[in-house]
């Protein structure tokens, strides 16, 4: 039988197995990978599988869901830098993976040391982007004369990174509780799939209507205007 944690339960359990501040700094970091993995699941389950998921969102809403890859892109990158950023900006700590090694047990700090330094060589081409795209805008680069282009980034360089969050926190996870969690989970009821097959159903019926208008069968239904919902 499954046993149903409230989330006060689960941050309880980590700081039990791992001590206060590991156990809470873990968890927190280990809530925002889920994030990021749901995140980005969702965008390659909308831009990044086939190209007929594509042609329906194009069909449906194009500009719109233009804006909302940009959004979940940006939104991707910047995730990525704020778990991969030094433990420290300006005095004031951050959430960040680069603090765990310093936390852990000395036996399992050289492992972990290693995963930390994979993210965050894997997250370079992520905080290129955020420091002279995202969060600032660099004249160079807006002007197309930067000495330096931008770091590439493309999906491959994506999954690279956040499976390397992933590697981590399985690592340390189980070390501590004897546990790993499947990040990469994507198929989920009222997600990106969920909102593929109603936009399916909605231009296959447009389409059917028509078709019916060209041909001279429309019904009085097909001339009704498509209002706000």
């Amino acid at each position: 039988m499954a046993i149903t944690m409230t989330a006060e339960e689960v941050a309880a359990s980590y700081k039990e197995a791992m001590g206060h501040e590991l156990g809470g700094i873990f968890y927190e970091l280990r809530n925002q990978t889920i994030s990021l993995y749901w995140n980005w699941s969702e965008y390659v389950e909308l831009f990044g599988s086939t190209p007929e998921r594509v042609d329906i969102l194009n069909k449906a809403a194009g500009s719109f869901f233009y804006i909302i890859q940009t959004a979940l892109w940006r939104d991707t990158l910047l995730h990525i830098c704020r778990l991969t950023d030094p433990a420290k900006t300006i005095g004031k700590a951050n959430l960040s993976i680069r603090c765990l090694p310093d936390l852990v047990d000395r036996d399992k700090a050289p492992r972990a040391e290693e995963l930390v330094q994979t993210a965050v060589v894997r997250s370079e081409f992520a905080r290129d982007w955020r420091n002279r795209r995202l969060s600032h805008y660099d004249l160079q680069v807006a002007l197309g004369s930067a000495a330096e282009p931008l770091a590439p980034a493309s999906r491959e360089h994506v999954r690279e990174a956040v499976a390397a969050l992933g590697e981590l926190m399985n690592y340390l996870d189980l070390q501590y509780r004897g546990r790993t969690t499947i990040f990469d989970l994507s198929d989920s009821n009222g997600g990106a799939k969920s909102l593929l097959y109603a936009l399916r159903e909605g231009v296959e019926a447009d389409l059917a209507r028509r078709q019916r208008i060209r041909s001279g069968v429309a019904t009085k239904d097909d001339f009704t205007p498509r209002g706000a919902v």
